[in-house]
C-alpha cells in the first residue's frame, strides 16, 4: 500500500494527536479546545492563513501551491457523540457523555496529516482550503459554514471528504456517482387526552391507543404510498407514555427519522403524514401536535469528481481495493451543502475489524490515518498539478 513516504514518517505524530483528540471530544458547536488543538498545529506547519471561529468553532486554512490556479477544499468533522464510552482504553474519553464514537477524531487527523505534508511540499498549483467543521452529528454545522460563506470568500472550486468504516477491510476505497447518501427528517407528535384512574378509562380519553394507532398508520406510508423502487426509511424510534401502571397518561409522545433521495418522496411522506395523525387523533377523541423537520439535504456526488477521487485512492491503496460504483446508503451527512455550493466527492474509507460507529466500545484504527492523508495529499497533487515550465 504506497502510503506518501513523508506522511509514515510522521505516523507516530498522527497516533498522538489522534489520541489526544479521543481522549477530549466535544459536543456540536462547543469545539473550542479541538479547534484550538487544530489551530495550534497548522500554525506550527507553517500554512499560509487561518480563519477561526466561523460557524463558533470552525476553521478554514489556506496552503498556496505554486502559480496561479483554483482552490480545492478538503473537508473534515470535529465534533463527537453525546454519549458514554464503555472501552476503558488509555486513551478513552475523559469525560462523562462525550465519546469520539464516529471516528471524527480520525478524521481531523488524516487533514492535519495531509495539511503538515501539504505545507512542507506545496507540489500544486492555486490553493488548498483546508475546512474543519463542528457540528456535523447535529445542527448542520456544514451548513452554517457554508452560509458563512467559505465557498465564495476562499473561492473554493471543488471539495471532498472522506468517513472511516468499521468492517470494511483496512485501505479500501469505496464512492459511487450522484446521490450516496439519505437526506434526513425527523417528526416528533405529541398527544394529549384526559388523563384519570385506569380503572375507569371510560372517563379518560387515553392517548396511548392513539399513540399506538399513529405509528402503525404512519408505517404504511412506506408499503402502501409510494414505488417500492423508490428509496424511503420511515423509523419509529421513540414511544413515551405514563407513570405508573394505574394511571392513565394526559399525553404520550412518539418520534422517529425519515430518509428519502427524491425529492417528490419526502413530499408525499410531508402530505400523508399530518393526514394520518390528524384522522388519528379525531378518532380517538384527542389533540395531536406533529413537527415535522426538513433536516440535511441528500450528499450527492459529481461523477467526474467521484472518477478524480477514485483514481487517486487507487494509487493508494491499489485498483482491487476500491469501488467506485458501490451504491447509495441511507445513512446522511451535512457534507452534503457543501457538496450543494460545489462539485465535489465523499468516500468512504475501510478501517478494518471493530465495533460499529456510534457504539460504545467503538474506535477509530491509527493505522488509517496515514492512508486517509495520503489520499488527501495527492488528491491535491492531482487534481491541481504543477504547470509546466516553459
Amino acid at each position: 500500500m504506497p502510503i506518501v513516504n513523508r506522511i509514515a514518517e510522521f505516523s507516530k505524530d498522527m497516533k498522538t494527536w489522534r489520541r489526544h483528540l479521543h481522549k477530549n471530544p466535544e459536543i456540536g458547536f462547543d469545539c473550542f479546545e479541538t479547534a484550538k488543538f487544530v489551530a495550534e498545529l497548522l500554525r506550527k506547519f507553517g500554512v499560509d492563513s487561518i480563519e477561526e471561529n466561523i460557524a463558533t468553532t470552525g476553521i478554514v486554512a489556506i496552503i498556496n501551491g505554486h502559480g496561479d490556479g483554483p482552490t480545492i477544499g478538503l473537508r473534515a468533522d470535529m465534533d463527537a457523540l453525546p454519549m458514554n464510552e464503555l472501552t476503558e482504553l488509555e486513551h478513552a474519553s475523559q469525560y462523562a457523555g462525550r465519546m469520539h464514537a464516529c471516528g471524527h477524531d480520525g478524521h481531523t487527523t488524516m487533514l492535519l496529516g495531509a495539511a503538515r505534508y501539504l505545507a512542507e511540499t506545496r507540489n500544486f498549483s492555486g490553493r488548498v482550503a483546508l475546512i474543519f467543521q463542528p457540528a456535523e452529528e447535529g445542527g448542520g454545522g456544514g451548513e452554517v459554514m457554508c452560509e458563512a460563506g467559505i465557498m465564495e470568500t476562499y473561492d473554493i472550486s471543488q471539495v471532498f471528504a472522506i468517513h472511516n468504516v468499521p468492517d470494511v477491510p483496512l485501505g479500501h476505497f469505496y464512492s459511487t456517482p450522484g446521490p450516496i447518501m439519505a437526506a434526513v427528517d425527523d417528526f416528533e407528535i405529541q398527544i394529549t387526552g384526559l388523563g384519570g384512574h385506569a380503572a375507569y378509562p371510560h372517563e379518560n380519553r387515553d392517548p396511548i391507543p392513539a399513540a399506538v394507532a399513529m405509528v402503525q398508520g404512519i408505517s404504511t406510508i412506506v408499503s402502501r404510498n409510494h414505488m417500492a423502487k423508490q428509496d424511503l426509511v420511515l423509523s419509529v424510534t421513540q414511544i413515551h407514555s405514563g407513570s405508573a401502571v394505574n394511571i392513565t397518561p394526559e399525553t404520550a409522545f412518539v418520534g422517529g427519522t425519515v430518509r428519502t433521495f427524491e425529492k417528490s418522496v419526502q413530499e408525499m411522506v410531508m402530505r400523508r403524514m399530518p393526514e394520518i395523525v390528524d384522522g388519528v387523533a379525531a378518532a380517538y377523541n384527542v389533540k395531536a401536535e406533529l413537527i415535522y423537520n426538513d433536516c440535511y439535504p441528500a450528499t450527492v456526488n459529481d461523477p467526474d469528481k467521484v472518477k478524480l477521487a477514485i483514481g487517486v485512492a487507487a494509487e493508494i491503496s491499489g485498483e482491487d481495493a476500491v469501488d467506485g460504483d458501490f451504491g447509495r446508503e441511507m445513512g446522511a451527512e451535512d457534507f452534503s451543502y457543501m457538496l450543494e455550493k460545489r462539485p465535489g466527492a465523499y468516500l468512504f474509507l475501510g478501517q478494518g475489524d471493530g465495533a460499529g460507529l456510534h457504539h460504545p466500545m467503538y474506535d477509530f484504527n491509527d493505522e488509517v490515518s496515514p492512508i486517509g492523508a495520503s489520499y488527501f495529499a495527492r488528491l491535491v497533487e492531482r487534481a491541481q498539478p504543477l504547470k509546466a515550465r516553459v
